[in-house]
């Protein structure tokens, strides 16, 4: 009954149909992903282009040279106001504790919420 060529005319059938459903679905998704895909490769592409825009030399990308200057200027100013910190506000409301709060409380109210499903489920038998 295995090897019976109408069963297996059947299941190729049958799988040809779900293809045929799906490939709509699929389609969308694929080009869906696409999009998304080729929406962020700009953003990924200028960090790494010599745009004159972002240089402030002719020639395209930032020189050595340039670089230098900038962490030469940034550590000046470090060194010149000490008591500012790097600048990440840890005990702020708006800064990490905040931000692990907000998250914490959005989370933890997920996991109750799914506790308390899971008390409300009615146990079934196998």
């Amino acid at each position: 009954m295995v090897f019976d060529t109408k069963v297996k005319y059947e299941r190729t059938h049958i799988s040809w149909q779900v293809l045929d459903v799906n490939k709509p679905i699929i389609i969308g998704a694929v080009l869906l992903s696409l999009f998304a895909a080729s929406a962020f490769l700009p953003l990924a592409a200028a960090q790494y282009s010599s745009n004159p825009a972002y240089s402030q030399g002719g020639s395209g990308g930032v020189t050595l040279e340039e670089q230098l200057k900038v962490a030469r200027a940034k550590i000046a100013d470090v060194q010149a106001n000490p008591h500012t910190g790097s600048g990440t506000p840890v005990l702020d409301a708006n800064g990490v504790v905040g931000a692990c709060v907000a998250v914490g409380a959005v989370f933890g109210g997920i996991f109750i919420a799914f506790v308390v499903r899971a008390k409300q489920a009615k146990k079934t038998a196998y």
